[in-house]
């Protein structure tokens, strides 16, 4: 289960996402988000598990500059893995 803790200092806001996120909690991250300041932060120390869609709209998120913070290492490298495929062109 997600839970979502946000924290506003000026105009920036930084979400810290705890739990499981898969691809029905996208929906509630992204409304978390409006809130119309400029710098988001999204800190995923505490992210214990993550689906496909997941880590599709963190590629989403980082393309759009939202800071992705604390991001556990199999997360990352899945990011990484996601977006070199990406890259590659088809046959």
């Amino acid at each position: 289960m997600l839970r979502i803790e946000t924290v506003s200092d000026g105009c920036i806001t930084r979400l810290l996402l705890s739990g499981r996120i898969q691809s029905d909690s996208i929906a509630c991250i992204q409304s978390a988000m409006d809130d119309g300041c400029r710098r988001k932060i999204l800190d995923l120390s505490e992210v214990t598990l993550v689906d496909l869609a997941v880590v599709r709209f963190l590629i989403s998120c980082e393309r759009e500059g939202i800071e992705l913070v604390e991001c556990p290492p199999y997360v990352r490298e899945w990011i990484l893995r996601e977006r070199a495929e990406a890259e590659q062109p088809g046959p």
